[in-house]
């Protein structure tokens, strides 16, 4: 997120300014020329908020350097004259890289702010602690931000959400709406769970299926590598001396000959579907279809169905307070499932029937048909006792003890098939080779 900065003029001439924050420079000048059309303004200048290193000193003391982000190099100059310093320099770093912080320092910055607001510390001062310890720059910077407008008045659950390209639009709104809550310490543990719980869920896939499908590729590659290049330079020797071939020295040569004569179609029948696929599941249309089709995968599609339950329910269970205000929760609950197709289900046909034709919860996450049978039933008996929140919580711990036990257990297998396929085809490159040993040359004819 930046901050910009625009003076104007209205018609009568006065001058007026303004400031406000957007993920990039060019959406940022397309809102204000927006805002000077609808109001009749004549934009006279647009400023963006950049970083500029500083050095200075105070007396006879040793000269420090540091960083200050600001919309003018005198701005920064005039600031810190006012804190008794005397400049030295002020120069603007031009090259500024804000990358997104990893998922483990959101995850522990609000971990540790859970813990400090359980000992009853005010959320400033939590703020200036974790600002001064946090090392990655983009979200040391994003804290300053946030820190700021709260100092200034501003209302949280905005603040928060202005900078989602930061923290996560789940995670922007949970921690904005804490502090409008009557318990924050509550909302940032269950938001420090529910992080918790998605990188280890991902680190799991990645494991179960990235890493083994990454692997096969790569032995694939290498397999072409010897039997199209490695293996034709001594298996055409004999060729050369019109010696007989053995049956698989025989195959594997005309298998070599095949590849190297119709390279380019080789190449791209190996590289074209997972480049196609890529930038297929990067569209709105390939995401929904990628999604729908993750849960579908033998036995690997049924734990990650019941983990997108088990994170609706967390999230559900954290800002459901009644069924009169159940509409908002499920739909937060739903975006923070992370996949498309689970949250359009629900948005699309669960939320509509419960709003136009008043249809039960139970029955509603019914038709949308993203819940399995357990869920539904334990859902059915939670609506009609009146327990559906602690219903929530029960099967969100339920389904996490259920994956997390046989996930282990599939990675587990997974790295032994793949053990078993490299193994194998170790053995049939060994057998080549070893055949490619045994052949001679025909014994001279004696006359």
């Amino acid at each position: 997120m930046i901050e910009i900065r625009f003076s104007a003029q209205k018609t009568n001439g006065q001058i007026i300014t303004g400031n406000l924050t957007e993920p990039s420079f060019s959406e940022a000048k397309k809102k204000i020329y927006k805002l000077a059309e609808k109001n009749q303004l004549k934009i006279q200048k647009i400023e963006k908020k950049i970083g500029f290193i500083y050095k200075i000193k105070k007396g006879k003391e040793k000269p420090i350097t540091g960083e200050q982000r600001a919309f003018t190099r005198d701005e920064v100059v005039n600031a810190l004259r006012k804190l008794g310093y005397e400049v030295l320099s002020v120069n603007r770093k031009f090259l500024e890289f804000n990358f997104k912080p990893p998922m483990q320092e959101i995850v522990s910055y609000v971990k540790i702010s859970a813990e400090l607001l359980e000992q009853k510390l005010p959320y400033s001062e939590i703020l200036t602690l974790l600002i001064n310890d946090i090392q990655n720059k983009t979200l040391k910077e994003t804290l300053k931000q946030i820190n700021n407008e709260l100092k200034k008045g501003a209302d949280s659950e905005t603040t928060f959400l202005r900078y989602q390209s930061v923290f996560g639009k789940f995670t922007a709104y949970m921690l904005g709406l804490a502090s409008k809550s009557g318990n924050m310490a509550e909302i940032y543990k269950a938001t420090a769970k529910f992080l918790e719980r998605k990188q280890e869920f991902r680190k799991s896939i990645k494991s179960a299926l990235i890493t083994p499908m990454v692997t096969l590729f790569v032995l694939f590659l290498a397999v072409l590598f010897y039997v199209g290049y490695i293996f034709p330079e001594t298996a055409k020797l004999f060729v050369k001396f019109k010696m007989e071939l053995p049956p698989m020295t025989a195959f594997t040569l005309k298998i070599s000959d095949f590849l190297m004569s119709h390279f380019l179609i080789v190449a791209v029948v190996c590289f074209a579907p997972p480049i196609v696929l890529w930038r297929f599941s990067k569209t709105k249309s390939g995401k929904l279809f990628m999604d729908r089709a993750m849960l579908k995968i033998p036995i690997i599609g049924s734990l990650i169905h019941k983990t997108l339950i088990e994170v609706f329910c967390r999230v559900f269970y954290t800002l459901y307070s009644g069924s009169a205000e159940s509409i908002e929760p499920i739909r937060i609950a739903a975006e923070a499932t992370d996949n498309s197709y689970f949250e359009q289900q629900i948005k699309n046909v669960a939320i509509p029937l419960m709003i136009k034709k008043g249809v039960g919860v139970t029955e509603a996450f019914e038709l949308s048909g993203v819940f399995t049978e357990t869920a539904l039933s334990r859902f059915h008996s939670g609506e009609e006792t009146g327990t559906i929140k602690n219903t929530a919580l029960q099967l969100a711990n339920y389904y996490e003890s259920e994956t997390v036990f046989r996930l282990k257990n599939i990675i587990e297998l997974i790295q032994v098939f793949i053990a078993m396929v490299i193994m194998i085809v170790m053995i049939g490159l060994t057998l080549v080779s070893a055949e490619t040993a045994t052949i001679s040359p025909k014994s001279p004819m004696i006359k």
